[in-house]
Order: structure tokens, then sequence, then C-alpha cells
């Protein structure tokens, strides 16, 4: 299973945030440390805030912090909200798809069943278990 470039930075961000859950971290900050636009973090903020794995506040002193403990947050969860509408392959997705296959393919219910394991080993983890070392 290949993860999109969208869950990847919204992985390395939620890391960095879980390595010092005590402050907020903008979205400039985030983005010059992981060479990534400021413009594509925020979607991915803007979406982790909708679920509430992170919380932002505007103005001095504001930024992003995690929106609950990192021991929490299960990585499967992190990866279903992220990876939403992202389907693993066409078939899969919410309206089917165009597969030529799809009434006699016996790929679809292995390829189900793997992501659902995928997903279910990731929920094993959580968020602390992943974040960062520390920057000193």
């Amino acid at each position: 299973m290949r993860l999109t470039a969208f869950t990847d930075y919204g992985l390395r961000m939620l890391m960095r945030m879980a390595s010092a859950p005590d402050r907020a971290f903008s979205t400039a900050e985030l983005a010059e440390e992981f060479g990534l636009s400021r413009n594509h973090l925020a979607k991915i903020m803007q979406r982790l805030a909708g679920a509430g794995l992170i919380q932002t506040r505007r103005g001095g002193g504001g930024g992003a912090e995690l929106g609950r403990p990192a021991n929490e947050i299960r990585l499967g969860a992190i990866i279903r909200l992220l990876e939403e509408g992202q389907p693993l392959v066409e078939c899969l997705s919410a309206d089917g798809g165009a597969c030529t296959l799809t009434p006699r393919c016996r790929l679809k219910a292995r390829l189900q069943s793997a992501e659902m394991a995928f997903l279910s080993e990731l929920d094993q983890s959580t968020l602390a278990d992943i974040a960062l070392e520390p920057v000193a």
C-alpha cells in the first residue's frame, strides 16, 4: 500500500508535534522544517483540526498543537482520516469505479482484506510510539 503525500506530510507533522506536546507550531515553522509548501500544510492542518487531532490558535503565541495526548491517537485512525477518498484501487472507491472485472473479480475481496489488516496493524500503535526525538 502506498500512502499519498498528503498523509505522509500529515504524519511527519504529527510526529514533530508529538515530540514537543506542550508547544504550538506555526505552519511556517513546520513548512520550513520539512521543506514543504505552507498552503499544503495548511490544508493538512485543517483536516486534522476538523477531526480534533490538533487544535489551532491564531495570533501571537498561536499555532497548532495536539488536540489530545499522543498516546490516545491511533496510527490507523490518522491514516483513515488522511487517506479518506483515496481508494487502494478503483473498484474500492465509494461508487465502485468503472472496473469491467467487477462482476467476476476475485481480487477485490483480497485487497479489502489486506487493507483492513494493514490498518488493523497500525491501530496497534499510537502517535506516541512514533514521536520524533525532541530537538535539542
